[in-house]
């Protein structure tokens, strides 16, 4: 089985895709962030590096699903399929410009053209994590990251909420594989009696899918 996760920065993705990965003994992929060079400069000029942070993560994230959908059995924090939702957004509010959209549509159209050769396709479920604005706010102070931190900047405060609204439509429409919601902000994954029962209802979702 492979399973990806999906949600919102700050909402839990990386612990999540730990604990799945060690409850189905499989290895874990994790969103290049702490190596990522792009990102801090990014988050200091969103219009001069918004491209290239998404032809940055586009890569790293086709080489981890090729990766992932070769194996048996893996987990992934976010994936290619999360990747067009951020890119959209950033073209949106005019860091990507029309001739850079349509380059980074065609690259992606010509990776999942090549997925599509794998022997396996899609993964097998996506596993998407949510809880409300204030609980993420939360999260991303308390972890700590200086280029995250929006005390003083009132436009990546906004960044957050309008990715955080963003992210609602896009499960609503994400169709490449079975899906399951799961509510992080009930379940604080800290809490190993509730690291239980988000696996159990995992659990349940890939014996569904069987």
């Amino acid at each position: 089985m492979v399973i990806i996760t999906a949600g919102m920065i700050g909402v839990g993705k990386t612990t999540l895709t730990g604990l799945i990965a060690d409850h189905m003994g499989t290895k874990a992929f994790y969103e290049p962030v702490g190596d990522n060079p792009v990102l801090p400069l990014y988050y200091s000029d969103p219009k001069q590096y918004g491209f290239l942070l998404q032809i940055y993560f586009l890569n790293r994230r086709f080489d981890m699903i090729k990766q992932a959908l070769a194996d048996d059995n893996n987990v992934l924090d976010r994936s290619i399929y999360e990747d067009a939702l951020f890119t959209e957004e950033n073209h949106k509010d005019g860091n990507i410009t029309d001739a850079e959209m349509h380059v980074y549509r065609q690259l992606l159209d010509n990776m999942m053209s090549e997925l599509q050769q794998l022997p396996k396709k899609a993964p097998d479920l996506m596993v998407y994590a949510e809880t409300d604005f204030e609980t993420i706010l939360y999260r991303i102070k308390k972890r700590g990251r200086d280029y995250e931190q929006f005390d003083d900047n009132d436009d990546l405060r906004k960044y957050y909420y309008k990715m955080w609204a963003a992210y609602q439509n896009w499960f609503d429409s994400y169709d490449a594989s079975p899906k399951i919601k799961i509510d992080l902000q009930t379940y604080d994954l800290e809490d190993p009696i509730n690291q239980k029962i988000i696996l159990k209802q995992i659990d349940q979702a890939l014996e569904n899918i069987r």
